[in-house]
């Protein structure tokens, strides 16, 4: 049964014309050297490349995410603030032994925090963070290593 999949990688790719083969077009054909984190290494046309990446300075918020979830920083171009960057805090869980939570549920109590993505500020502190209307339609977005 064949089935239609959607998802991004990270891969490394370079221009590069396809010469005619036996089984395909009998003329040049334009598009891209495509390596996987994994070293595979593969070729695929321009329009069909472009259209499922990315350069990671030019990313759109559904790109970023994807970025975060995979463990990467990301940032917007457009940021004023030096060092500022966001990252996915992942889901855990833990027993309540301080304050503010101290005071609203017994000590002991177990408490499961849900993933959410935080922010390191340009003053160093981290903050929760979300998304404005113009974060979530720029493509400006970029891995932070």
């Amino acid at each position: 049964m064949t089935q239609d999949y959607y998802g991004t990688k990270r891969v490394t790719a370079w221009p590069q014309e396809r010469a005619p083969g036996p089984y395909g077009p009998r003329e040049m054909q334009d598009g891209y050297a495509v390596k996987y984190e994994d070293g595979y290494t593969s070729w695929s046309p321009r329009a069909t490349f472009e259209a499922a990446y990315q350069p990671v300075v030019a990313m759109s918020f559904g790109h970023a995410i994807v970025a975060m979830k995979a463990g990467h920083r990301v940032a917007r171009a457009g940021w004023n603030g030096k060092g500022m960057f966001l990252f996915l805090v992942p889901g855990s869980v833990f027993q309540v032994n301080r304050p503010p939570l101290l005071g609203i549920y017994p000590e002991g109590t177990e408490i499961r925090y849900h993933a959410h993505i935080d922010m390191k500020t340009a003053q160093g502190y981290v903050v929760p963070w979300l998304a404005s209307q113009a974060d979530m339609l720029a493509d400006d977005w970029t891995i932070i290593e």
